[in-house]
């Protein structure tokens, strides 16, 4: 049973920074293997382009966009933690943040089609 304190949104928006920082960090070698194939020859490069057509890779990178966004926005909110003075409109600036991320990732997906 997870604690009333665990409950907490600033606890759950600090895990959710956490999680999408590690999640990104996932992707870096996949980024870095396609940069390497640019490198290596036009062809390669080319068939990493073509696979990324695919429609699970399409679902894959927004979702690539919205942990990007949210990341973003929540790790703003630890800068705004740090050196904003206290505010007890917090939840909703939470709130706010999490629903910006997901409409940037409702207008990357609407742009693919």
């Amino acid at each position: 049973m997870i604690r009333g304190s665990r409950r907490h949104p600033g606890f759950l928006a600090a895990m959710a920074h956490r999680i999408s920082g590690l999640l990104l960090a996932l992707f870096l070698p996949a980024h870095f293997l396609v940069l390497g194939l640019a490198i290596e020859s036009e062809a390669a490069l080319e068939g990493a382009i073509r696979w990324t057509d695919q429609p699970l890779v399409k679902v894959g990178e927004w979702g690539l966009v919205v942990l990007l966004t949210l990341h973003l926005g929540l790790g703003l909110r630890v800068l705004a933690l740090e050196f904003l003075p206290w505010r007890d409109s917090r939840k909703t600036l939470i709130g706010v943040g999490v629903a910006a991320s997901l409409l940037v990732g409702l207008l990357f997906i609407h742009n693919l089609g």
